[in-house]
């Protein structure tokens, strides 16, 4: 397996770290958790829990995307070591996106958000070079 492809399973699995936290928030802030209507729970955070939240939809959003470039990428021979070192970009951009989400640290999450969506716009772009 590739570093690229590997990084894409992290990056699946990167998904559910922000929903842990925003399930913690739930049951702090209201005292349990409604795995019958866990959405309409999730729907009265305040605070870091609906960061958390917000930080878990984004990298459900982010996914698709990073998987579809590195699937391109590598399909259409793409530098195999600018692959490698766009998709580590991205994996540590993921790590630290919902970290500055959650501390409600709004630029440096920008910021953060934009070298990860720059990355994968680079992976779609590198075969072309």
């Amino acid at each position: 397996m590739t570093v690229p492809f590997l990084c894409v399973a992290v990056a699946f699995l990167l998904i559910m770290a922000p929903k842990g936290a925003a399930s913690a928030a739930v049951a702090r802030q209201t005292g349990r958790y409604d795995n019958k209507n866990p959405r309409d729970h999730h729907a009265q955070l305040t605070g870091w829990g609906k960061r958390a939240l917000a930080a878990h939809q984004n990298a459900i959003e982010a996914f698709p995307p990073f998987a579809a470039a590195v699937i391109i990428c590598h399909l259409a021979h793409g530098d195999a070591r600018w692959a490698t070192i766009l998709s580590l970009v991205f994996i540590a951009s993921r790590v630290v996106y919902p970290i500055l989400y959650i501390a409600d640290l709004s630029t440096l999450r920008s910021t953060v958000w934009s070298i990860g969506y720059a990355a994968t716009l680079a992976l779609f772009v590198l075969p072309l070079l």
